[in-house]
């Protein structure tokens, strides 16, 4: 079973995604960064970062609906994840997958990756 490291919001290398104002409240962003896809949700003002693939089928996830208050339903075979931190919530996925530390500098978004090391 494949695991992933939390990654550590204090030492993150952080790339700027565009204007944080272009994700409305309730909105989502799809972007790759370093061959990464990752979807930025903003949810109530407080921005997530998760990555676009289930860890069922290696689908994308993030064209799926948000269901709950932080769920997010694969649009394929119904995988529930948590956008805040990437745990698997239903099957048929077991696995979780990466969650990123989101910020917003100068009005920015900011998603964190893993550092070089």
């Amino acid at each position: 079973m494949i695991s992933y490291k939390k990654i550590d919001p204090d030492t993150a290398d952080y790339v700027a995604i565009g204007p944080a104002e272009e994700v409305g409240n309730g909105q989502r962003k799809i972007v790759e960064i370093e061959g990464l896809a990752i979807a930025v949700f903003n949810i109530g003002g407080a921005y997530y970062a998760i990555a676009d693939v289930c860890s069922h089928d290696d689908g994308p996830v993030a064209e799926g609906d948000l269901v709950g208050d932080y769920e997010i339903e694969c649009p394929r075979h119904g995988a529930r994840f948590d956008v805040r931190s990437g745990k698997v919530l239903s099957f048929p996925a077991i696995v979780d997958i990466p969650a990123y530390p989101v910020k917003i500098e100068d009005g920015e978004l900011l998603v964190g990756l893993p550092p070089e090391i």
